[in-house]
């Protein structure tokens, strides 16, 4: 029996984007479903953790990404530009976003296509690689899309035609995510346990492996 678990990834999250290509390989080895659900990144969401969090939280995370990024021969740097306007005296989102409300929206719609990993996948590397100058502009985007089965056009049209449907989900997304026991990116849920963090994915494993996961023929 295909066994599923949720994946609560946000694209401005650097440990989703670290965390993405093993989940795709997991995906690609074992009978494993991922239900992928897009939530807000945590300044989006709620600014009060920024407000409170420790002067040296930002420069551990800056990093503890680099060096897991060399780790695992990812390519990394921070976005540019950031897919969250933020205000630098509070870490908190402004109010004008150009691109997180759109992206997660686009998200929300390529899993509901049945490619929600692979876009997570391409599109994270666009955004986070540091490969592209500017990858909010010309066709990055719509090539990544591409590359994960979708058109970008299309799925741009879908949300557009029903932004308060791609919202609730959303909302449905981060209710779920909350309520499985955790509120960071990424996390993973199965039958209810949460897994947080691109270093529990071994853990997520050896669980899936006592339930009965099985490679593919």
């Amino acid at each position: 029996m295909t066994l599923s678990i949720d994946l609560f990834w946000s694209f401005r999250s650097p440990y989703s984007y670290l965390a993405t290509p093993r989940l795709c390989e997991m995906a690609r080895q074992y009978d494993l479903a991922i239900n992928v659900r897009p939530v807000y990144p945590l300044a989006v969401r709620s600014g009060e953790f920024f407000r409170q969090v420790h002067p040296l939280w930002v420069p551990y995370l800056m990093r503890d990404t680099w060096r897991i990024a060399q780790m695992l021969g990812l390519p990394y740097r921070w976005p540019r530009p950031d897919p969250v306007k933020v205000d630098p005296a509070t870490l908190k989102a402004t109010p004008d976003q150009p691109y997180i409300h759109r992206l997660t929206r686009l998200g929300c719609a390529a899993a509901e296509a049945g490619r929600g990993l692979p876009f997570l996948f391409e599109i994270s590397r666009v955004i986070w690689s540091g490969e592209i100058e500017g990858w909010d502009r010309g066709d990055h985007l719509a090539k990544a899309a591409a590359r994960a089965g979708l058109d970008l056009a299309e799925l741009d049209r879908t949300v557009s035609g029903d932004p308060e449907k791609y919202e609730a989900l959303i909302q449905e997304n981060q209710a779920a995510h909350l309520a499985a026991g955790h509120w960071g990116v990424p996390t993973t849920v199965f039958q209810g346990e949460p897994f947080f963090g691109q270093d529990r994915i071994d853990v997520l494993l050896w669980r899936l492996r006592q339930n009965g996961l099985k490679e593919r023929p």
